[in-house]
């Protein structure tokens, strides 16, 4: 199948399971030219992991298209922050202090708000990015009440192997705890079971760029 049929089909399905849910379609390592059939199809939310490479890919086009929502899903770090809030609209990967510091004081010199979701290690394997469950409250009140970033949700990836069910579970119990209406949450191997679970986003990328 095409691309634009595969985009179509998961589109589909998504919103048999979820009337209002949100694709980003993660476009990295993609060249335009694939993705521009389902940019005039009308959609609107890509995803991004590079934030150099999403300035490069994007920055011309959204000249044009300023209507469309770049999503860093990715890594961001401190360093990247200053290039990073001139392309994106949604940061969904906010993971410490220091970073959420620089976003604060980057949102007041550009003028510019941004949405952000925290990114929770809710599986606690140390390997991974993201802040602690139980860490997880103070980090939200300090990000919304002291530095006034947009805070929209939580975000989380499951462990690699096994059923991400239970994660997906204890995010959705976590935002609700905190007032968070937002879960970014499934990618193309288990966004059936984060959208059951209450994800209003999910990420699928390889599933809809996939050789048929």
């Amino acid at each position: 199948m095409s691309i634009l049929q595969n985009y179509l089909d998961i589109k589909k399905e998504a919103e048999i399971l979820k009337s209002n849910i949100n694709l980003i379609v993660v476009t990295k390592g993609q060249y335009l030219i694939n993705i521009k059939p389902i940019i005039n199809e009308g959609h609107l939310d890509y995803g991004e992991n590079r934030v150099q490479e999403a300035l490069l890919k994007w920055s011309e086009y959204l000249k044009i298209h300023s209507n469309i929502n770049l999503h860093l899903i990715g890594k961001l770090q401190s360093n990247k922050a200053k290039d990073a809030i001139k392309i994106f609209n949604f940061i969904h990967s906010l993971d410490n202090e220091n970073l959420a510091n620089t976003l604060a004081a980057l949102e007041v010199k550009n003028n510019k708000k941004l949405n952000y979701f925290i990114q929770i290690n809710i599986s606690n394997e140390p390997q991974k990015n993201g802040v602690m469950a139980d860490k997880a409250s103070k980090f939200i009140k300090y990000c919304t009440n002291e530095l006034k970033l947009n805070i929209i949700g939580l975000m989380c990836l499951p462990p690699a192997e096994g059923d991400p069910d239970q994660y997906f579970r204890s995010l959705a119990e976590l935002a609700r705890a905190n007032n968070l209406k937002e879960l970014s949450m499934g990618m193309s191997n288990d966004y059936k079971c984060a959208i059951k679970n209450g994800a209003t986003f999910i990420r699928v990328g390889s599933k809809i760029f996939r050789e048929s």
